[in-house]
């Protein structure tokens, strides 16, 4: 295991955990669609550090796995605040961009509630432009799903 440190916190950078495709113990939150390859993220509370280094070595780990890549989907407007600065914001999108270096392009998009949420995405937007993610951030789920290539149905809440 490699790790990128930097002020005091560590993000895993995984090379390989062995998950068999299909087989995923999935995070909180979480759920993949593998007919549509496409892993959705309902954080809700706040988000910190710890869960979004949980959610990036679960990426990490099963991208290194992975046939084939997969498109994601954060749905941000169940959360209450988000606790990140942004030098973490700025670590976790250079993580990001290093480890998706030499991979087929995948798409990213951030369902947010303008003015709560926008800010951090649109800085992770930003910073990973002209790699191999291309994040996106959209106000409209139908938009998002539209985008996404993939039924609107699939992007929607279930029930808790």
């Amino acid at each position: 295991m490699v790790s990128f440190v930097g002020r005091g916190y560590a993000i895993s950078l995984l090379t390989r955990l062995k998950w068999p495709e299909g087989k995923m113990k999935l995070p909180p939150d979480v759920t993949f669609h593998t007919e549509q390859r496409l892993m959705v993220w309902r954080p809700h509370g706040i988000v910190d550090e710890k869960m979004v280094n949980q959610i990036t070595t679960f990426i990490g780990s099963t991208e290194a796995t992975s046939k084939t890549p997969f498109n994601r989907f954060t749905d941000t407007t169940l959360l209450d605040a988000i606790d990140l600065s942004f030098d973490y914001i700025f670590h976790v999108a250079l993580y990001r961009r290093m480890s998706s270096a030499g991979h087929p392009k995948v798409k990213s998009a951030f369902l947010v509630k303008w003015g709560k949420s926008d800010h951090q995405a649109k800085l992770h937007a930003l910073l990973t432009k002209r790699s191999s993610l291309d994040v996106r951030l959209f106000e409209e789920l139908g938009a998002a799903a539209q985008w996404l290539n993939v039924p609107a149905e699939v992007l929607q809440p279930t029930g808790r």
